[in-house]
């Protein structure tokens, strides 16, 4: 392509006088494993998600499935979820024994529907995996008054720096699991996680959990694993923290100016309801002639991408827990017709007006 999809080259350019010393001091200190570097990074997650409990783990996958754990959730157990999702959400469902129930989802948001969510709660449910999708948080207030006493659990993987009403994504459920893959909103230089909750001892059973099931050297106390964030990687994530709002905010720009220039033309586009901000983690339309426009844009040399073209519901290893086609017609129709543009803080504006004319041109054509 002509341009990149995600420049983290460029993201490392703005960050780098700072990141470079940064990770200087963690060879010269020796300390890779746990150390100042995490605990740090630790509580300045727990202050921009407005919990008081923050554990760095290796990645958004372990972090859901830490808490799956921490819960004491496993076999016979079910977890509503969603189907428009990457499938970790699932997978990590699926690592503890746990049965993954599939609610639809609401086709402006893209998140889980609350009415369809409903349905499907019985008294073998254990847990709700709510997933913020595309950096747009779902309906938390209606899930949680629906929820009841059941925990609510926020995969806000995509979604650092989104709020409902000012209260931010992470801050609403039981627990919440955030990821730092690279491509992330707060992407490190490799894979990390980190679990954060307003309940202590949620937490302290992920901390144990994360570190082979010891909180004393060479004592056991359950099976755990090796979960534990890098220092290197807590490192890097300090340095970017205080780049993520404007980050978020060019972002937010990015998609402005493409829901200006397409949602007057035809196209379905995800749609925030009012008090909810969007941190634009992926720019997603909609078309019944995805393949026409793909080729369209192979030809102008435009980057684009498909999250998700699978629903979860309808991989291999979720058809054990006997979800099957049309059972989320939504979902389905949704990963047939959606398609990502380049939205990054990192985008130039003459190669967003590129992707403007592209993907105009073809409408017009």
């Amino acid at each position: 392509m002509g341009f990149p999809f995600i420049n983290l080259a460029a993201q490392h350019l703005e960050v780098r006088e700072w990141l470079e010393p940064k990770v200087r001091t963690v060879f010269e200190t020796g300390r890779f494993i746990m150390g100042d570097e995490v605990s740090s990074f630790e509580r300045e997650m727990a202050a921009c998600t407005r919990t008081l409990e923050a554990v760095g783990v290796d990645s958004g996958t372990r972090a859901l499935e830490l808490i799956w754990r921490a819960l004491g959730i496993g076999p016979g157990d079910e977890v509503i979820t969603t189907p428009f999702t990457f499938f970790a959400t699932v997978s990590s469902i699926l690592q503890v024994g746990a049965r993954p129930v599939f609610a639809d989802i609401d086709p402006d948001t893209l998140n889980i529907d609350p009415a369809s969510l409903a349905t499907r709660i019985t008294p073998r449910t254990r847990a709700i995996a709510v997933v913020h999708i595309f950096g747009l948080m779902a309906d938390m207030p209606r899930i949680l008054d629906l929820a009841g006493t059941i925990p609510v659990i926020e995969d806000a993987c995509q979604a650092v720096g989104a709020s409902i009403n000012g209260r931010p994504a992470g801050s609403w459920g039981r627990a919440a699991a955030f990821s730092f893959f690279p491509t992330k909103n707060l992407g490190g230089a490799g894979d990390g996680g980190m679990v954060v909750t307003s309940d202590p001892e949620l937490a302290d059973r992920v901390r144990v959990l994360r570190n082979h099931g010891s909180r004393v050297t060479y004592r056991h106390e359950t099976v755990g694993c090796t979960g534990r964030l890098d220092a290197l990687q807590a490192a890097v994530l300090r340095v970017k923290l205080p780049f993520l709002e404007a980050w978020n905010a060019r972002r937010a720009a990015n998609a402005l100016a493409y829901d200006e220039a397409f949602g007057r033309i035809g196209f379905g586009l995800q749609r925030a309801p009012a008090g909810f901000v969007n941190v634009r983690h992926q720019y997603a339309l909609r078309t019944s002639d995805r393949e026409g426009l793909i080729a369209h844009l192979q030809a102008e040399d435009v980057p684009h991408a498909i999250y998700y073209p699978v629903p979860a519901h309808l991989q291999q290893p979720a058809q054990a827990s006997g979800a099957r086609e049309g059972d989320c017609p939504v979902a389905e129709e949704i990963s047939r017709t959606i398609l990502s543009l380049p939205v990054c803080p990192h985008l130039e504006e003459r190669n967003r007006e590129r992707v403007i004319e592209a993907v105009a041109g073809w409408r017009r054509a």
